[in-house]
């Protein structure tokens, strides 16, 4: 049960519902035990037990919750927020389909392709990077796709904050995944 536990997240938001960061089990305890949990969503993941009360003897218990809202001052504006590129986000975004031959493929078998390559001035920027296959990507090399004949068969888009916290986490909950779900926008690539 605790191999489990090292790798569960517990979602953490800010009192109005804005997501912060994925947190471990042992850092929402902490968040518990300093009274910062404003309020609570989804379901019970863990229970910690922590010792006896002298006069009534009884256990101290902190049950945690898979989604908390926390006291405080946002740290994360959702209208700056501006999420990192890594190649596991890039390729979720995509869901893992060549944006030039449009099959599926492995994560391995996938690469970061620039638009206008980096060698032409192109941006390592989530508007000018789409995942392609190695043959796709070589067969591009450094061209755009349109010297290359190879259109794109979809458009690239930066990721709102909601997706990135559903791109940065591969063991998230069915009750997470509602809750950030529920505020993707209509364009996602990540519905269904």
């Amino acid at each position: 049960m605790w191999i489990q536990e090292m790798v569960l997240k517990v979602l953490k938001l800010s009192a109005q519902g804005v997501p912060q960061s994925w947190i471990t089990l042992e850092q929402a305890v902490l968040h518990y035990a300093a009274q910062q949990v404003r309020w609570e969503a989804g379901a019970p993941v863990a229970v910690f037990r922590g010792g006896h009360n002298a006069i009534s003897g009884l256990q101290s218990e902190i049950t945690v919750n898979s989604i908390i809202g926390t006291c405080g001052v946002p740290g994360i504006n959702p209208f700056e927020q501006h999420p990192a590129i890594t190649n596991d986000k890039l390729f979720a975004r995509d869901r893992q389909v060549c944006a030039y031959c449009g099959d599926h493929f492995a994560a391995d078998a996938l690469t970061r392709e620039h638009i206008v390559p980096v060698s032409r001035g192109g941006p390592d920027h989530w508007m000018n990077v789409v995942t392609a296959c190695r043959s796709c990507n070589h067969r591009k090399g450094n061209r755009t796709p349109e010297s290359a004949g190879m259109p794109l068969l979809y458009t690239p888009y930066v990721p709102s904050l909601w997706e990135d916290f559903i791109l940065r986490n591969r063991r998230i909950l069915a009750d997470q995944m509602g809750f950030l779900v529920a505020h993707l926008p209509r364009h996602s690539r990540l519905h269904g």
